[in-house]
């Protein structure tokens, strides 16, 4: 698979009279970043944006060189798997069905699934741990049983990249333990993974960080950067502070002023 380039320039978005974003430039890469800040910090705005499903005041972003306005949806779509906040939890559709929706990019809206397309199917329900209750009805699910099948169409995509905001949402300790090992072997793989995350700690696992406040990046930089460390204290208004514990980096709650 090969890697994509995904670069926003100057990127600026007003929500009625909210500067959700304010001339944002970024540079994606292969690896796994992470998007974090306080709420309203404009995170999602951004990540919607570099998905092509935000209009823009002004910018543009580029993918492999080429304006995303300039680019086929279905490109786009093979290109870049999405995954919102909030996905349909209604419809009588089952699990795999749902899955099977990630290969239409592929296969297209009126062909048929080769053998590949259900291997790539079934594969994407085994990382997610959904293929134990493929035939089951999106509405019969739970919340996170639910993520978990959104996951899995956004790995159905097969694309080597993947825009995800709060990928954790409704997910149980184990579950996002899991999901933070799945980020990294996709990263190892040398997909772009770009995630919007409220778990500091979490976001601390991937490879690089992305630290905004008030629509605008503050900093960015590795996960073990001593700057950023300090940059998201500052952020979050000194409730949280950085340290190390084993071979890992944590936020830890400061209950302490």
């Amino acid at each position: 698979m090969s890697a994509v380039s995904l670069l926003a320039q100057s990127l600026s978005v007003c929500l009625g009279r909210t500067q959700a974003l304010a001339g944002v430039t970024l540079e994606l890469r292969p690896g796994w970043t992470a998007i974090v800040g306080p709420n309203g910090a404009g995170k999602s705005t951004l990540l919607r944006a570099l998905a092509g499903l935000q209009t823009l005041q002004a910018g543009r972003v580029l993918l492999n060189g080429v304006a995303l306005t300039e680019t086929s949806p279905r490109m786009q779509a093979a290109q870049m798997a999405w995954l919102s906040q909030q996905g349909e939890t209604s419809g009588d559709l089952t699990v795999r069905e749902v899955v099977h929706l990630g290969r239409l990019p592929h296969v297209g809206l009126w062909g048929s699934a080769t053998s590949q397309d259900e291997v790539v199917v079934q594969n994407a329900m085994l990382q997610t741990e959904c293929a134990a209750w493929q035939h089951r009805r999106l509405h019969e699910l739970s919340g996170g049983e639910r993520q978990r099948v959104w996951l899995a169409r956004a790995l159905a995509v097969d694309a080597p990249m993947l825009l995800l905001d709060e990928p954790t949402t409704h997910l149980d300790p184990p579950h996002q333990v899991a999901l933070v090992r799945l980020l990294k072997r996709l990263a190892q793989q040398g997909r772009t993974v770009v995630s919007v995350l409220h778990d500091v700690s979490l976001a601390l696992q991937a490879d690089r960080l992305v630290v905004m406040k008030a629509g605008r990046i503050t900093h960015e930089g590795p996960h073990d950067d001593p700057a950023l460390h300090l940059e998201l204290s500052a952020v979050f208004d000194d409730a949280v502070r950085v340290e190390r514990l084993r071979e890992r980096w944590i936020a830890v709650p400061v209950l302490d002023h």
